[in-house]
């Protein structure tokens, strides 16, 4: 629950930032984490020193479910000669760490990120004659906010956020995200790590598709040279009834179609509704079976394996990244990569130990057929996976979000992988990965044909080749939300 309220924001001539003999209540009332952002805001917007803010009545460290202290809104007037429209700014406080006390998020020290290391921010179009700025971009930040605290997974520039809705509920046509750099936040260093600043950028489905088929960072190019769909600041419209390619329909083919012909898809993996089942042992066979349980609780990732499936998908987002699959870490680095900085978690495993089975002991094996079972949204991406991933000698890792197992497809090209072409199918516990030769990906891709078209065919829909011993099958949603996946 949220309340609406001026910020109180220390002004233009605010006192700076608390020492270590601060009074107490000097302290709590400025702390420096906060302090530094609200600087970065100032030299914005020095003539709103108290924006509205979207303010966390129960603080997420009290217990409350909203993981951003704050939301401030801010008016932007925009630059008509430039194309950018005047616009409401909004932007996050509570991703990074504002407080040092380890209260929310564990200090590593100045020189990497400050918690997960950016806020949100988001520009959404005034309409004429509004006063205020709505509220529903605060609750928009905070539901991707508990999907980062919850997950522990960071955002980049250039990832894309799948959501399914209208941002605002409402009848609107922008019903996914992009995120890239905010264009006029600038990295804040604070005593307690770097802050960069991410701005979603509201977009169309067929924008979407289309940045997970090339890249994001191509679809945000284009979106700002269509000034209605974003322009230079890439600000949000609700009101945008045409995708890009519907204003210029030279954009699909000219631009996105030649960039996935020559340069693949910089989508590395996705979180998905998927299993395996190893089809060459029983399944009583509990030893080395992904689809057993341990007791009550099902199979799970080591903390190395988890962190190496990280790792590849953080890669698969580097545009001149070579095809490799990174070792098998025991340790973390902390730090700023190109792209984004890692996780802080070192293992999705839960709390229970009888539920870990610890890395050394887990073996690689060699499986002779395996069984590949996606929902149909997951589904439709395989031809992705295919064409615009493994063509161009590079990997894609399916993660699932109904149990803890990953299916990485990997290419002759990767290196680094446990899938070889003499044994194409490998599991390290409930990881597998199962090696495509060109040849093989051409025939997948004709006899997955219509996967393109996912809303022509009734579920289930199975596929198998019976010569590779693979089987793969389309299901509906409900299948996956048994406890047996």
């Amino acid at each position: 629950m949220a309340e609406l309220r001026p910020s109180g924001a220390p002004g233009p001539t605010a006192p700076p930032a608390p020492g270590p003999n601060a009074p107490p209540a000097f302290a709590s009332l400025f702390p420096p984490g906060l302090h530094a952002i609200y600087g970065e805001c100032r030299r914005l917007y020095p003539d709103q020193p108290n924006p509205l803010q979207v303010t966390a009545i129960v603080k997420y460290w009290l217990g409350g479910p909203d993981p951003l202290d704050y939301v401030s809104m801010y008016r932007n007037v925009g630059s008509p000669s430039a194309n950018i429209p005047e616009h409401w700014h909004y932007i996050s406080f509570g991703l990074s760490d504002l407080y040092g006390d380890s209260r929310v998020h564990e200090f590593t020290g100045t020189d990497g990120p400050s918690g997960f290391g950016f806020e949100l921010t988001f520009r959404l179009k005034r309409e004429t004659g509004e006063s205020a700025p709505p509220t529903w971009p605060a609750e928009l930040m905070q539901g991707l906010a508990r999907y980062v605290f919850q997950s522990e997974n960071t955002f980049c520039s250039g990832d894309h956020v799948s959501w399914h809705s209208p941002l605002d509920n409402s009848e609107s046509r922008i019903q996914h995200m992009l995120l890239t750099e905010d264009p006029q936040m600038q990295p804040v260093q604070t005593p307690f790590g770097v802050v960069t600043f991410l701005q979603i950028v509201g977009v169309c489905t067929e924008e979407l598709h289309a940045a997970q088929q090339w890249n994001g960072q191509g679809i945000l190019e284009l979106l700002r040279t269509v000034p209605v769909a974003g322009g230079p600041w890439l600000i949000t419209d609700m009101r945008r009834g045409e995708t890009i390619f519907e204003i210029d329909p030279h954009l699909q083919q000219e631009r996105v179609d030649k960039g996935i012909e020559t340069d693949g898809s910089n989508l590395s993996g996705v979180s998905a509704k998927c299993a395996w089942d190893d089809l060459s042992r029983p399944p009583e066979d509990d030893e080395d079976s992904r689809s057993i349980c341990i007791g009550t609780q099902p199979r799970r990732l080591s903390g190395k394996d988890t962190e190496q499936i990280r790792e590849t998908l953080r890669r698969g987002l580097e545009i001149n990244s070579k095809p490799v699959l990174p070792p098998i870490n025991p340790q973390r680095q902390n730090g700023f990569t190109h792209d984004r900085a890692p996780s802080r978690k070192d293992s999705l495993e839960s709390d229970s130990s009888t539920a870990i089975i610890p890395h050394e002991l887990i073996r690689t094996r060699q499986l002779e057929s395996v069984h590949l079972k996606f929902n149909q949204e997951s589904g439709a991406l395989i031809p992705l996976c295919l064409r615009g991933r493994l063509l161009h000698g590079r990997h894609f890792t399916y993660k699932s979000i109904t149990g803890d197992m990953a299916i990485t497809f990997v290419s002759t090209g990767v290196e680094g992988a446990f899938a070889t072409e003499e044994h194409p199918y490998a599991a390290h516990g409930p990881w597998l990965q199962i090696l495509l030769t060109e040849e093989f990906v051409e025939k997948m891709l004709e006899d997955l044909e219509d996967l393109t078209s996912p809303e022509e065919f009734k579920l289930p829909k199975e596929y198998s080749w019976p010569e590779k011993k693979l089987k793969v099958s389309i299901l509906p949603d409900v299948v996956f939300d048994s406890p047996l996946h």
